[in-house]
């Protein structure tokens, strides 16, 4: 019986197959070229109108921008006392709310002209420390702590280091186009903020308070210096024992070095008191009062480059819907 013979044809196939994939692959580089062709021809063909498009912007740009005027703003960084960190935010959001509405009647109890405020505006927002540590510099932090660990010290470490990581510093910012009214508006909204007569009061009753405290530690401080001139001047005539302490006339005994703890304490505390008062002399404290200042914007959002990407971005639309119309046309008469 004969041996129906097989003819082998994989090699044949795969040289077809690898001709019509490089096929393809120069018909796609063609398509490709063809279409950069395509585009480069537009580009050609439209140069004039392109070019004569952007001069056009450019001076529109030019002239929006001398009408208008360039928007300025002013930066004031605030600290809020005691709790007026809520009351300074309702605060901004009724003015915010009173200059859309063009509130005559406040503006002028404010002693502020409407009319000049047709592009002021007001916002706030937190101050926030940009200082950031990575865990690598805090576990050092930790590390180095444990040598303050039974010391009191560690309480003033921490302290320094949290009000270091935290802020309550508050930042408002006017926006204005009239360079007369930006400082000036900004002051007198600034005296309107701090004009609340409950945080006023408040304030006098804490200043008040702080300024006992004060004198209450003035005399504590003489006092110990008094015991201690007394421990003194004992030590000069009579042996002192070998703990460090005498026995008063009632016989209760005199710790000298916690004496020297408490006079510490009590400096501390009147220095944290003279601090307070110095701070908080209104309801919100002005860190720094900045001076007006050009608007910063990027650049594809400035005027003069806007207007001129504007009327380009148009005519590409047009030319656009122009093309997919002769497409159209083409299909229907095909």
């Amino acid at each position: 019986m004969a041996k129906e013979i097989i003819p082998k044809n994989n090699q044949s196939n795969d040289e077809i197959d690898l001709g019509q994939l490089f096929a393809l692959i120069g018909k796609g580089f063609n398509r490709i070229f063809r279409g950069l062709l395509s585009v480069f021809l537009y580009f050609k063909k439209n140069l004039v109108i392109l070019i004569v498009l952007a001069i056009v912007g450019l001076l529109l740009g030019l002239g929006l921008r001398m009408i208008v005027g360039e928007e300025k703003k002013l930066d004031v960084i605030v600290t809020p006392n005691l709790d007026t960190k809520n009351y300074l935010y309702n605060v901004i959001e009724e003015l915010q709310a009173d200059v859309k509405a063009k509130d005559t009647a406040f503006f002028n109890s404010l002693g502020m002209d409407i009319e000049k405020m047709k592009d002021f505006e007001i916002e706030i927002s937190p101050l926030k420390n940009k200082k950031t540590s990575s865990n690598e510099e805090e576990m050092q932090f930790l590390e180095l702590l444990k040598d303050f660990e039974n010391t009191g010290a560690i309480t003033g470490i921490l302290r320094a280091e949290l009000q270091d990581k935290t802020t309550r510093d508050e930042r408002i910012t006017f926006f204005f186009k009239e360079d007369e009214i930006g400082e000036e508006y900004a002051r007198k909204i600034i005296d309107y903020i701090n004009s609340n007569p409950y945080y006023n009061e408040l304030l006098k009753v804490y200043n008040e308070n702080a300024q006992n405290r004060i004198g209450l530690n003035d005399s504590l401080i003489r006092q110990v210096d008094v015991l201690i001139n007394n421990y003194t001047n004992k030590m000069l005539k009579e042996q002192a024992t070998t703990e460090g302490r005498f026995v008063l006339e009632n016989q209760e005994p005199l710790n000298i070095p916690s004496l020297f703890s408490l006079k510490n304490n009590l400096i501390q505390d009147i220095e944290s008191k003279r601090l307070e008062l110095e701070q908080r002399q209104d309801a919100i404290t002005v860190v720094n009062f900045g001076k007006p200042h050009k608007v910063q914007k990027p650049f594809f959002q400035k005027n003069i480059t806007l207007i001129p990407l504007v009327l380009i971005g148009v005519f590409f639309l047009f030319s656009f819907l122009r093309y997919l119309n002769r497409k159209a046309n083409e299909m229907q008469i095909g």
